[in-house]
């Protein structure tokens, strides 16, 4: 208190300057103490509102992710699938390599089930006529048949990259 009257003293003596420094400083006051009250105007501290928004996967509204398999997951995924074989093409570009076909590559990482990749039908046909073929030179030898279902998958995952 002994400041402020010091403060109030010297405007007396100053005149109109130091009424100007008395208003400046009560005007800054008030306005930390408005600060201090509403904790800065947006809704808490900065500290309070790290991980709201920008890359946080709840966003500024705190929605849930959605569920595993419901069709906005899954569109989810493909846009992020997509993202990642375009940044791939561009990097093959600027390497001199040819760019990828990114929606051939999608259909073929998402054609995917149970781990295993879907095979054109026109293979899969192939390789039931081998199979099936295999399985007549064993009778004819006469030994036990192959299971033809079984003879199919094998041979599959043996063309697997």
């Amino acid at each position: 208190m002994h400041a402020i009257a010091a403060i109030v003293e010297a405007a007396a003596i100053e005149g109109g300057a130091g009424l100007v420094a008395v208003g400046a400083i009560a005007l800054l006051l008030l306005t930390v103490l408005a600060f201090a009250l509403t904790r800065g105007g947006g809704g808490g501290s900065a500290y309070d509102r790290i991980g709201a928004g920008g890359i946080s996967r709840a966003g500024e509204h705190g929605d849930p992710p959605p569920p595993p398999d419901s069709p906005a997951a899954r569109s989810e995924r493909e846009r992020e699938i997509r993202q990642m074989l375009e940044a791939r093409s561009e990097r093959l570009v600027r390497q001199g390599g040819e760019p990828l076909d990114v929606e051939a590559e999608l259909a073929r990482l998402l054609a995917r089930e149970g781990g295993r990749p879907a095979h054109d039908a026109a293979l899969v046909a192939e390789v039931r006529q081998l199979a099936v073929a295999r399985n007549e030179r064993r009778l004819r030898q006469g030994q036990e048949p192959l299971d033809v279902d079984a003879e199919i998958a094998r041979t599959l995952a043996e063309l697997e990259p």
